[in-house]
């Protein structure tokens, strides 16, 4: 804008502050410190306030005091203010005061650090993650993948510093070669950043890069291994704030003082919009993310020069602001201004008005183009499950009808028939899927039937890969119950009889089977029953299939059980929210039953091997889990593939639900474990379920029943105290439970194959 604009814009703010005696808003500004960068965003604020002639802004600064933020931020909620604007000293405790201030009805705009509280009216800061990332990435791209280098983080439990820290860490986790000597605890001060640099006690010596969280860190840092001795010429240093000026990051960029600078916006004009929209009731974002930029040697003189012609201009704007103080001082009597100040307010007023109707109305055709997009997009997929199902119904025992000895043997004629329909077959099923493709906007596939069964056979052979005898025949889950001469017990949650009897047929033999006919009757059988897997389809009436999976996965007694989501939803979106929802796997149909099939033993080959882990040893009373964090970490995985295609699966692992469940039974076995009246029924009391529930619970999870894990939890607690010498046989056979020493005696000798004595 040139210049008589913006005088004229501040004339006409000016001449209507004249008239009126008060402010009708009052906002508070609560900072947590005082530095430049601050002060150009109070800046920002006041000459954002010269457009705005109802509004008084309050300032107050911590100092970088938690105690004194929180008796600031009381004291201007004390004195009647409309809207807190607050920039958080720590993450949490500052978090009270400003949930009194929400609670009082006043919005509360927090604005570049956060606050673990969600009582807050909007939030606006720049993404400190995102520029620690990229800040990382510089560094490695500069060192070329190999070096060492320092990170000096801001005030300790700030927001900023802790998300500027995680984003560099993570950035340069990808480069090995990339050494971090120390990380280093400052507070956003050029001494405290000096000082820390000093107290150091490892090796200063031979390091590549510096990174401060911000640019006055790294000043301290330069400082510090300059006066140690330790700066030598190829250490470079680069810093986050970018401010103009003196001893602004670009100028210190530019004479090379530091390497690069990301500019952090300070955007209080912007952050004083978003203060007028709350208060006027105009629509705004919860969340805004400010933009930032790198500083480097090669735009460094250009931001300088720019940055500076804004300072110029900021200065003659405030000059020109004090003039016209000035004059309208002299002329508020006047007829003229007065006129004019009515007249501006109507332009304005208009003005607003036409671009919040603009807007609302955009908003609103935005709503309703996205109305048409659901709806569209939910008769697309009734009528991809209303083809799909029969296509299933047809593809699949189609297949199975081509491998039966009867069709092997028949005539030439008769296989050349089954050909015909299963090519046509196969050919619809491709046509459903363009037409439903085009329709939804998802890319078409375009493959030819020969492609197609190609593709289903690759996609079966590639899930089954380790689950097929020689043979090609899907072997039998390897589960525990299968070795014990006991099927594993599968529940088929769907609304159609026919897919039901279908998927029997493909399972039976192999698997117990039990059916519901919704999510909530099978959501029943499958808190009574506790099937070892799960079928179920997404889209059936009372309770659909993501609503269903959600529950299983919710409740303890069910939150192991793996569940395959059986449906005609094909989109990545669809399937996207099937694995939102816990699903284990997601199959589309028509599917190929050998591709069920290995999806099924897969899922049951690792629960068996997750229970196979438990059984070895007790997880009662050594306060942890039988696996190390490393093994843990190595052999089990929550991340499946979302291609459910594939077929392929990572080892499952203990759920949230899950870990709590064995936490709980840990923490209770081994409060009561010199309790010999100990039994399940008391357990199952304490944890909330039925001693056949908590039976099945335990059993399905660690291979071993309540009995066999509260006995082994005592015998090991037992082998424990006897290497210790904490007391005579009888004595700690007594303190671990066991109602004799004979008993006990002949216990651990079948567990450990010795007797106590001989411990």
């Amino acid at each position: 804008m040139k210049r008589p604009g913006i005088f004229l814009i501040i004339v006409l703010a000016l001449l209507t502050s004249c008239s009126q005696s008060s402010k009708k808003y009052k906002i508070g500004v609560s900072q947590c410190s005082t530095d430049i960068w601050r002060e150009k965003q109070n800046a920002e604020l006041r000459a954002g306030a010269y457009l705005h002639d109802d509004v008084e802004l309050r300032f107050a600064s911590a100092d970088d005091s938690d105690e004194r933020q929180v008796q600031q931020i009381d004291s201007l909620v004390a004195t009647g203010i409309d809207l807190l604007i607050v920039s958080p000293n720590q993450v949490a405790t500052i978090s009270p005061a400003i949930e009194r201030a929400h609670d009082r009805g006043i919005p509360v705009i927090v604005f570049e650090r956060k606050t673990d509280s969600e009582k807050y009216t909007a939030f606006m800061a720049a993404d400190n993650y995102e520029m620690g990332r990229l800040m990382g990435d510089y560094i490695a791209g500069r060192l070329g993948g190999e070096g060492r280098v320092m990170e000096v983080m801001g005030l300790q439990g700030s927001s900023s510093a802790i998300e500027r820290h995680n984003g560099f860490a993570d950035a340069l986790h990808a480069y090995p070669g990339i050494e971090i000597v120390a990380t280093l605890q400052g507070d956003w001060t050029e001494r405290s950043a000096y000082e820390a640099v000093l107290a150091y006690e490892g090796v200063l010596t031979g390091i590549d890069f510096v990174f401060g969280q911000n640019d006055r860190m790294a000043i301290g840092v330069r400082k510090a291994l300059a006066e140690s001795g330790a700066l030598s010429a190829r250490t470079r240093f680069c810093g986050i704030d970018g401010l103009p000026g003196d001893d602004g990051g670009i100028r210190l960029v530019r004479d090379s003082i530091l390497d690069a600078s990301q500019i952090y916006p300070t955007r209080g004009d912007k952050l004083l919009e978003l203060a007028m929209d709350i208060l006027t009731g105009k629509p705004y974002e919860k969340e805004t993310r400010l933009m930032s930029a790198l500083v480097t040697d090669k735009n460094a003189a250009i931001l300088l020069m720019q940055n500076e012609e804004i300072l110029r201009q900021a200065a003659y704007l405030e000059t020109l602001h004090d003039r016209v103080d000035a004059y309208l001082h002299q002329l508020s009597s006047q007829r003229t201004a007065t006129m004019l100040a009515i007249g501006c307010i109507i332009l304005l007023l208009v003005t607003i008005v036409a671009v919040y109707l603009y807007f609302h109305q955009k908003a609103r055709l935005n709503d309703e183009r996205e109305q048409m997009h659901r709806q569209k997009l939910d008769f697309y997929t009734q009528v991809s499950h209303e083809l799909r199902t029969p296509l299933t119904l047809v593809q699949g025992p189609l297949a199975q009808l081509a491998d039966t000895p009867e069709m092997k043997g028949a005539g030439e004629e008769t296989t050349a028939m089954l050909g015909i329909v299963r090519r046509n077959a196969e050919q619809l099923s491709a046509l459903v899927n363009k037409i439903l493709d085009a329709q939804t906007g998802a890319p078409a596939e375009g493959m030819t039937p020969e492609q197609i069964d190609s593709l289903t056979l690759s996609q079966a052979e590639d899930a089954s890969a380790d689950t097929l005898q020689p043979s090609g025949d899907i072997a039998p889950a390897a589960s525990s119950a299968a070795s014990e001469g006991e099927q594993p017990c599968l529940l088929i949650v769907d609304d159609n009889a026919d897919i039901r009897a279908y998927l029997r047929t493909i399972l039976q033999g192999r698997y117990q089977v039990n059916e519901a006919a919704d999510g909530r009757a099978g959501l029943a059988i499958a808190r009574e029953e506790v099937p070892d897997l799960i079928i179920s389809d997404v889209m059936m009436p009372v309770m659909n299939g993501l609503e269903f999976c959600q529950e299983v996965k919710r409740d303890v007694t069910t939150s192991h059980i793996p569940v395959i989501l059986l449906t005609a939803r094909a989109l990545s979106q669809h399937q996207i929210e099937g694995y939102e929802s816990g699903a284990d796997a997601y199959i589309t149909k028509p599917f190929s039953p050998k591709l069920l099939l290995a999806r099924v033993e897969n899922l049951l080959r690792n629960r068996h091997l997750l229970k196979d882990i438990f059984s070895k040893e007790s997880i009662a009373v050594d306060g942890s889990l039988p696996l190390s964090d490393s093994d843990a970490a190595g052999r089990f995985d929550t991340a499946s593939d979302l291609n459910p295609a594939t077929g392929s699966s990572q080892v499952l692992h203990l759920s949230a639900q899950d870990a709590v469940f064995i936490d709980k039974f840990k923490t209770i076995v081994s409060a009561r474990l010199g309790d010999s009246e100990l039994s399940v029924e008391d357990i199952g009391a304490e944890i909330g379920m039925s001693r056949v529930q908590l039976y099945r619970k335990i059993k399905a999870l660690t291979g071993l029943s309540p009995n066999e894990q509260l006995r082994k939890a005592r015998l090991t607690e037992a082998r424990r105290l006897l290497v210790e010498g904490a007391g005579s046989v009888s004595e700690i056979a007594y303190r671990v439970g066991f109602a004799t020493p004979s008993y006990f005696s002949k216990c651990f000798k079948e567990e450990f194959g010795c007797s106590p004595g001989e411990v």
